[in-house]
């Protein structure tokens, strides 16, 4: 892979956003995908150098981040109920754009890890076996016995190590290696998000994990690319249909090292945002910002039908991947 530096990807990616960004739907949903295309249909009427589908700079198909995006279900608080989990150190070199590939420390095999769900009260049991090169560990938010910590529990290449403990309080956590040097760690993708949720459920509604990071693909220290879920301008080739009249529910993450913060704005609409996913504080909004670690959630009800675009509200992280579009559909 040739060396690619910040301003070289800004100056290639700016000709892409500057026209809207449209993906084809490539899922099984016919109404869905007749009304993205009367979208495509519309620029091109209007003139517009809309990319569309497959000309997207995003690698890979249309159920490709499905085990991402969809969390597991949430289940009936039931105290003392045992969760159990395997995540599995590994080194992989992951396509994160088209041709780029990053040489990736992963929990089995993913950037962001699998989604990790539990009932507050759960006994959550998670095996860890480090197959990779160096020593990790895991590291849960949340409250929990300081020798299930992740901190100096490491775990050498070829070792592996059980953390057990009371899945609380409820709310949006997450977990990540915490071996030195952390920014490393973190960043080569050593990381996920863990929901527990609390003993009186959620309403209904469709529940989406968003978890945004970046890549520095030249050892500079800086990130050159930006993403949801570990690949750039996924969500614009295949965007996330999403019905007006089924509340949706999004678990955003921030695990985006070498930048003090991220964050995520939607078009054409606005959300309530539950810091941490717990307590009684609601914002009413459509722009959130996040530091490394922290997370929240958002409940959105679409006001109207057709395609709303989300992205950082840093526009370079914009242009350098971080930004997609729910297809609302009636």
């Amino acid at each position: 892979m040739s060396k690619l530096t910040r301003g070289r990807l800004l100056a290639g990616a700016a000709p892409l956003v500057a026209a809207p960004i449209i993906g084809k739907l490539a899922l099984d949903a016919n109404a869905a995908e007749r009304q993205l295309q009367g979208h495509v249909d519309n620029h091109r009427s209007l003139g517009h150098a809309a990319m569309v589908g497959e000309n997207a700079p995003a690698v890979g198909g249309p159920n490709d981040l499905d085990a991402l995006l969809y969390p597991p279900p949430p289940l009936p608080h039931e105290p003392g109920r045992l969760r159990e989990y395997t995540l599995r150190a590994i080194d992989k070199d992951i396509e994160i754009a088209p041709g780029v590939f990053f040489p990736a420390w992963t929990y089995n095999g993913t950037i962001p890890g699998p989604v990790i769900r539990a009932t507050e009260d759960d006994i959550l049991r998670v095996r860890f076996v480090n197959q990779g090169s160096h020593p990790h560990t895991i590291h849960f938010h949340g409250i929990h016995p300081t020798n299930m910590d992740g901190v100096f529990e490491i775990v050498p290449s070829g070792g592996e190590l059980t953390y057990e403990f009371p899945a609380t309080p409820d709310g949006l956590q997450l977990y990540h290696c915490h071996s030195t040097p952390l920014k490393k760690h973190i960043h080569k993708g050593l990381y996920g998000a863990f929901i527990i949720d609390p003993k009186e459920p959620r309403p209904p509604a469709q529940e989406l994990v968003m978890v945004m990071n970046g890549y520095d693909t030249d050892a500079d220290g800086g990130n050159n690319f930006y993403t949801v879920n570990g690949r750039s301008f996924y969500y614009a080739k295949y965007p996330i249909v999403v019905k007006r009249s089924q509340l949706v529910r999004v678990y955003l993450v921030n695990l985006t090292e070498f930048d003090l913060i991220n964050s995520f704005h939607l078009h054409a609409d606005f959300f309530r945002y539950q810091p941490t996913g717990t307590g009684a504080n609601w914002e009413y909004t459509d722009t959130v910002m996040q530091c490394q670690g922290q997370r929240g959630v958002l409940e959105i009800d679409f006001a109207h039908t057709g395609l709303h675009m989300f992205h950082a509200h840093q526009s370079e992280f914009t242009e350098l991947g971080w930004m997609g579009f729910f297809n609302v559909v009636p």
